[in-house]
């Protein structure tokens, strides 16, 4: 790990002076050119909006900022914004238009597997580049993606390791029905297997499910010793209804979430979610000074209410390293810049980001933490140090074959 880390350093002094601080000074080579386009292409309506409009919202921040300090290769960006609606075949088409029609540099966007790997296609085809804000179930490292959140062994597999420890050896495992959960959920039960572990239920429902009355008697009835919770968007805010008024409380059954931030917690409820866990990379209240910065321009510009989860920092911080790759590389063509983001290093509000060159994943610090009354997280745990990303857990015994 120390090795690791010092590459890591190494990467950030390297690459210090492509920092969104200097990526203005770089002078564009065509002068006549003083726009670029780039694509924000997220579910701004539909079940997933509850979390990607705050997503795209921190994209914005990043475009003005750095248009406001004085642009990128001497041009403004521009972004040029458009709704999935909760949709992977409308998240392919609206990133077809992007390209073909709008001819964007880059496009950064998605939430779900179904929605990134929808986009894939179409970013590969057309060789393109789309930058990815959330954590996945990984097995994947496309050249034409830079994957901006965790992978499984940045989040999931010590999330785990994290509930064997605290809070027992029965696991219940509930997700939406789609690529995430059930390829998290297979990695969770293998990695189970290994520690000594059982899973006592495994549950799907459709992404827009509202009703959970029986899934929360089974519960109920089992009382495993955690929960771990992959539904995404709307879901939860049924799930944990429901399971507030009818099911175990927080202290006697623990919900372990990897898809409710900050961001969701004001719309899920805090009095339904306080005293659950969360397993990210970043919080709010992460204690850096570029995080406070961070959080203090994101709810001026959008609202003191406002709250700011992992994704959206992923987001963020996404904007800055395309900008600090495209000032390396001298151009916004994607080849180049794919090549140049290669090894950049960011402070960002989480910490030193920098990204693997051999998968394009980032390293990420790993954080646990409980959702207190506020609706903030309490940090029970932090890596010593970034971790390296190995999004096919190459590295675990346990998980060959998977």
């Amino acid at each position: 790990m120390k090795k690791t880390y010092k590459k890591v350093l190494t990467g950030l002094i390297i690459s210090i002076a492509f920092s969104a601080l200097t990526v203005s000074l770089v002078s564009c080579k065509e002068p006549k050119k003083k726009v670029v386009k780039v694509g924000l292409l997220h579910s701004l309506t539909g079940t997933m909006s509850i979390s990607e409009v705050a997503v795209r919202d921190a994209e914005l921040l990043a475009i003005k900022e750095i248009n406001n300090a004085g642009g990128i290769l001497g041009c403004q960006i521009k972004a040029v914004e458009e709704d999935g609606k909760s949709n992977p075949r409308m998240f392919a088409e609206k990133a077809r238009k992007l390209i073909d029609q709008d001819g964007v540099a880059t496009i950064f966007g998605c939430w779900t597997s179904d929605s990134r790997k929808a986009v894939k296609s179409v970013v590969e085809e057309k060789y393109n580049l789309l930058w990815y804000p959330v954590q996945y179930e990984g097995f994947e490292a496309s050249p034409n993606i830079m994957y901006m959140g965790a992978s499984p062994n940045q989040q999931v597999v010590p999330a785990v390791d994290f509930c064997a420890k605290n809070f027992g050896k029965r696991f219940y495992l509930i997700g939406s029905d789609y690529i995430f959960p059930r390829t998290a959920n297979a990695v969770i039960k293998a990695q189970l297997k290994n520690l000594g572990c059982t899973c006592v239920g495994e549950t799907y429902v459709p992404m827009h499910e509202s009703d959970f009355v029986s899934i929360v008697k089974e519960i109920s009835k089992i009382k495993p010793d955690v929960i771990i919770n992959t539904l995404n968007g709307s879901s939860n805010q049924s799930f944990f209804s429901q399971l507030k008024y009818s099911g175990p409380s927080a202290e006697e059954v623990p919900v372990m979430s990897f898809s409710i931030s900050e961001s969701e917690i004001k719309s899920i409820g805090v009095d339904k979610l306080k005293g659950h866990y969360l397993a990210w990379n970043y919080f709010e209240s992460t204690e850096t000074a570029k995080n406070r910065k961070f959080v203090q321009a994101y709810k001026a510009e959008f609202g003191e209410n406002k709250s700011v989860g992992d994704p959206v920092e992923a987001a963020y911080i996404a904007v800055y390293l395309w900008a600090s790759a495209c000032a390396r590389a001298g151009t916004f063509d994607v080849e180049p810049v794919r090549i140049a983001a290669k090894g950049i290093s960011y402070i960002a509000p989480e910490g030193i980001v920098t990204i693997e060159g051999s998968n394009q994943h980032l390293y990420k610090i790993i954080r646990i933490g409980q959702i207190n009354e506020k609706g903030q997280v309490n940090e029970l745990y932090a890596s010593s140090a970034p971790v390296r990303p190995d999004p096919y857990l190459s590295t675990y015994a346990w998980a060959r074959g998977l």
